[in-house]
C-alpha cells in the first residue's frame, strides 16, 4: 500500500484558516466553489431565503477553466421557488464532446434531444449561457459572471450581487462573519463527489445587510442571517480515477440558542444498493468552537415527487445525535424547491427548511437549507414513465380510493351542497360495482405518456405543473374509460397483461364503469382557481375530444370491409388508408391533443403555443396508433396483448391496407380471404402476419409514423424556448417509434 501523498501546498496549514488567502482560487484545484445561503425577513414581515454557488472547474486536458453560477430565491408566503442557472459559454461544445464520447448512461433519445439543442449553441431552460467570459481575480476574491458578483471586501465581509432582469429578481447583500471559519470533515478534508480529496471550510453565521429585488421591486430588509462555505480539490485522473455513482445529503442550520450545525453524508449507488461512504456532523457553539461527530442519524420521514423530473425527494427529516441530546425535526417550507440544471441532471433539491426540536435538553428552533443530489438520473425513458405511472396512481388513489368514505363518495358522485343525493346509497356496494372495475384496469399500469403530456404541456410554455399534479388522473381516466368500453365492443380478453374488465365484472358493469370514467375524470378541475373563460374553453376541448373519440369508435366498430372488394381488384389503397387514418385520428389523436391544449391554456400559453401543442400531441397520438397496428402483428413485449388480435377479429388495420398496395392481385385476394375469415388458429394467424411483414407493409407503417412526428416537431419547435420539458417531449416522440409494448 502506497503512503498517502502530501496535500497541495496551497491548502490551509494547521490552525486558524487565513480567509484572505484561502478564499482565493486555488491553482492546485480542478474543481472549486464558493457558496452562500441566507434567510431574510423584509420590513413588511414577508420571509425569503436564497442560496448561490459560484463554480470554477478545469476543462478536460487542462484547457482552461469553465465557470458556472446556480442560485435560487424562495418566496415563503407565495410558495414560489425561482431557480437561476448560468453556464459557461463553452457548455454546448463541451457537452457535445461528452455525448460523442458516450459519457453517462442517459437514454439515447434524451441524448438525441439534447444534441439538437447543443448543436445550435443553446442549453435548455432554466439554464442560460453566460454572455461574456467570466472575470475571476487572482489577487483577491472577486468573481463576476455577467454582473453576478461575489467579492471579499477589505473589511473581511462578502458582497453578493445577483440579478435576473427578465424576471425582476436580484439582490445586493453584504455577509459579515460573526464566527470564525470552521473546518468540515476530517479537520477540513472530505472525500468529494468528483475529487479524490477536497478541502472544505465554512463560516456558519453571518450578519446580512442589503436588499432584495422581487417582481421588479426593491424589498428592504428588517433582518437577515447568512452562511458561507468554500470547497476545493483535485479530480481523479488516469489510473488513479475510479468511476463511482455518488449521491449526497447535506444540511445547514442556524438555531435560536446561538448554535449552528451542518451534516453531510455521501453514498455510493451501486446495483440498486446504497453504500455509505462518509458522514460528518459538525456542531458550532455560540463562541465558534467546533464539535465533530461521525455517528448520527438523518432519517427521511416524508417524500415528495417532482412533476418535472419525477424524482422523489425527502421533504421531512429527523436528525439525531444522542451523545449531545440533539433531536431535530427538519421540514421543508414547501416541497417544490427542485432545481433543474445540466450541471446535475435531471436536477437536485435545495431549499429552505424549518428546524425544531431539542438540543441539550432545551427546546430549539431555527432555519436552514437542505441539499439532496445524485440519487436520480435522466436514465431510461421506460423508467421515467414508470415513475410517472406511480405518481399518477397515487393521485388516482387520492381521488378515487378503493374504500372511499361517505364524504369522498359524495364528492365523486354529487357535491357537499347536494349531499342528499347520496341518501340510502350503500358505500361498499357502490365501491364494488363502480370504483373496483375502473381500478382493476387502471392499477395495472399503462404507458402513462398521456398523463405526462398533461403536465409537460404546462411546463413547456412556462407554467408550473406542480400546482396541477392532480391532473395526472384526468388523462388516465379518460383513456381507461375508452379501453374498458373498447374491450367490450371488440371482445378483447386481455388488457394490460390481465383479463379485460368485462371478463372480470361482466359486460354491463364494464360498460357503465367505462362511461363513468369520462365524467369522473373532470373532478380534478373542481379545485383549480380558473377563470370562467378558461373553464369554458377547457370543457369545450374535453367534450370535443369525447365526441371525436366516440365518432371514431363508431366507424371502427362498423369497419371498412365494404371497401375491400374494390381494393382487392385494383390495388389502389389510397382511399382505404385515408379511412383507416381518419379512425385513428378521431380515436387516438384528438383526445391527447385536446388534453395538451387544456393544459397549455391553464398554464398561460400563448394562442400559438396552445394550438401548436394540440397539433403536436395529435401527431403523437396518430403515430402511436400506427405503431400499435404494427406491434399488434410484430408482437407486444411481455404479452400485454395477444399477437395478431386484429387479424383474429378480421380488422382492416393500416398494415393490412398497405400490404394490399404491395401484393399482386392473387396475393391480395388470398390475404383478404384469410383475414375476412377471422382466423383463430395460431398457425394461420402467424402465416397471415408473415405475408404482411414480408411485403414491407410493417416497415412502411413505421416510416409513416416517423414522418408524422418529425413534421409535427418541425412546426412546434420554434414556438417554445428550449427547456427540459421540451427535451422530454422530443425524446418521447422517438420513444413512440421505438416502443415494444
Amino acid at each position: 500500500m502506497q503512503p498517502e501523498r502530501a496535500f497541495p501546498s496551497d491548502w490551509p496549514l494547521q490552525g486558524a484558516i487565513d480567509l484572505k488567502s484561502q478564499d482565493l482560487p486555488h491553482a492546485s484545484s480542478t474543481i472549486e466553489w464558493w457558496y452562500v445561503n441566507s434567510h431574510l425577513r423584509a420590513v413588511d414581515g414577508r420571509e425569503y431565503s436564497l442560496f448561490a454557488a459560484f463554480f470554477r472547474s478545469e476543462r478536460d486536458g487542462g484547457r482552461g477553466h469553465s465557470h458556472f453560477l446556480t442560485w435560487a430565491l424562495t418566496d415563503v408566503a407565495e410558495q414560489i421557488y425561482y431557480p437561476q442557472s448560468l453556464l459557461d459559454p463553452s457548455t454546448p461544445q463541451e457537452a457535445l464532446k461528452e455525448l460523442e464520447q458516450g459519457k453517462g448512461a442517459m437514454d439515447p433519445r434524451i441524448r438525441g434531444a439534447l444534441r439538437e439543442i447543443f448543436e445550435r449553441g443553446g442549453v435548455p431552460r432554466p439554464d442560460r449561457l453566460l454572455q461574456r467570459e467570466a472575470i475571476l481575480a487572482t489577487d483577491g476574491l472577486a468573481i463576476d459572471l455577467d454582473g453576478n458578483r461575489f467579492v471579499r471586501e477589505s473589511d473581511g465581509g462578502y458582497l453578493l450581487e445577483l440579478h435576473n432582469d427578465e424576471l425582476g429578481l436580484g439582490c445586493q447583500l453584504r455577509f459579515i462573519p460573526q464566527k470564525p471559519a470552521i473546518r468540515n470533515g476530517d479537520d477540513g478534508v472530505v472525500n468529494g463527489f468528483t475529487a479524490k480529496q477536497m478541502f472544505y471550510y465554512f463560516v456558519p453565521r453571518c450578519q446580512v445587510e442589503g436588499k432584495l429585488g422581487v417582481g421588479g421591486k426593491d424589498i428592504p430588509l428588517q433582518s437577515a442571517t447568512g452562511w458561507y462555505d468554500h470547497e476545493f480539490g483535485r479530480s481523479k485522473s488516469g489510473s488513479d480515477a475510479e468511476e463511482k455513482d455518488v449521491a449526497w445529503n447535506w444540511v445547514s442550520a442556524q438555531l435560536d440558542n446561538g448554535w449552528d450545525l451542518t451534516a453531510y453524508e455521501t453514498i455510493e449507488l451501486s446495483q440498486d444498493q446504497q453504500v455509505p461512504l462518509e458522514r460528518r456532523l459538525v456542531l458550532i457553539d455560540p463562541h465558534g468552537a467546533r464539535q465533530v461527530y461521525a455517528t448520527f442519524e438523518l432519517q427521511p420521514l416524508a417524500y415528495w415527487t417532482s412533476t418535472r423530473t419525477f424524482s422523489e425527494y425527502p421533504v421531512r427529516w429527523r436528525l439525531l445525535v444522542p451523545e449531545v441530546k440533539l433531536d431535530l425535526m427538519i421540514e421543508s417550507e414547501f416541497a417544490g424547491q427542485e432545481f433543474q440544471t445540466l450541471l446535475n441532471g435531471p436536477g437536485f433539491w435545495e431549499g429552505r427548511v424549518r428546524v425544531r426540536g431539542e438540543h441539550g435538553g432545551q427546546a430549539v428552533r431555527g432555519l436552514g437549507f437542505v441539499e439532496r443530489t445524485g440519487f436520480h438520473h435522466l436514465d431510461q425513458l421506460d423508467q421515467f414513465f414508470a415513475a410517472v405511472g406511480r405518481e399518477m396512481r397515487r393521485q388516482v388513489e387520492d381521488l378515487f380510493p378503493l374504500q372511499p368514505t361517505a364524504e369522498q363518495l359524495c364528492r365523486m358522485i354529487a357535491s357537499p351542497e347536494l349531499s342528499h343525493h347520496m341518501e340510502g346509497v350503500d358505500e361498499d356496494q357502490l365501491s364494488r360495482v363502480l370504483i373496483q372495475p375502473i381500478r382493476d384496469i387502471l392499477d395495472r399500469g399503462g404507458k402513462a405518456w398521456r398523463s405526462y403530456g398533461v403536465l409537460a404541456s404546462m411546463d413547456v410554455v412556462g407554467g408550473d405543473s406542480h400546482k396541477f399534479r392532480h391532473w395526472l388522473g384526468l388523462a388516465e381516466l379518460l383513456h381507461v374509460g375508452s379501453l374498458i368500453v373498447d374491450d367490450v365492443e371488440d371482445r378483447s380478453e386481455i388488457r394490460r397483461g390481465g383479463p379485460s374488465c368485462h371478463k372480470l365484472h361482466g359486460e354491463a358493469l364494464a360498460i357503465n364503469a367505462g362511461s363513468a370514467c369520462y365524467f369522473l375524470g373532470l373532478l380534478p378541475l373542481r379545485t383549480d382557481p380558473l377563470r370562467p373563460e378558461q373553464v369554458a374553453r377547457i370543457y369545450d376541448a374535453f367534450f370535443q375530444a369525447l365526441r371525436a373519440a366516440h365518432a371514431g369508435q363508431a366507424l371502427d366498430i362498423d369497419g371498412l370491409q365494404s371497401l375491400m372488394p374494390a381494393v382487392v381488384e385494383s390495388g389502389d389503397t389510397r382511399g382505404l388508408e385515408r379511412r383507416v387514418l381518419a379512425i385513428h385520428r378521431l380515436k387516438s389523436a384528438v383526445p391527447p391533443g385536446a388534453l395538451a391544449r387544456m393544459s397549455a391554456e391553464v398554464a398561460g400559453g400563448t394562442a400559438a403555443q396552445v394550438t401548436g401543442l394540440g397539433h403536436l400531441f395529435e401527431a403523437f397520438g396518430l403515430a402511436f396508433q400506427i405503431m400499435d397496428d404494427a406491434l399488434n402483428l410484430r408482437g407486444f413485449q411481455r404479452g400485454l396483448k395477444s399477437q395478431g388480435e386484429d387479424i383474429a377479429e378480421g380488422k382492416i388495420t393500416l398494415p393490412v391496407a398497405k400490404a394490399m398496395a404491395r401484393l399482386a392481385r392473387e396475393q391480395r385476394r388470398a390475404l383478404w380471404q384469410a383475414v375476412a375469415a377471422k382466423p383463430r388458429e395460431a398457425g394461420e394467424i402467424a402465416r397471415i402476419i408473415d405475408v404482411v411483414a414480408a411485403c414491407g407493409a410493417l416497415d412502411e407503417c413505421e416510416a409513416q409514423a416517423r414522418e408524422i412526428i418529425e413534421t409535427a416537431w418541425r412546426r412546434f419547435d420554434p414556438l417554445v424556448d428550449d427547456s427540459f420539458a421540451k427535451v422530454m417531449l422530443r425524446a418521447f416522440g422517438w420513444f413512440i417509434l421505438d416502443r415494444e409494448y
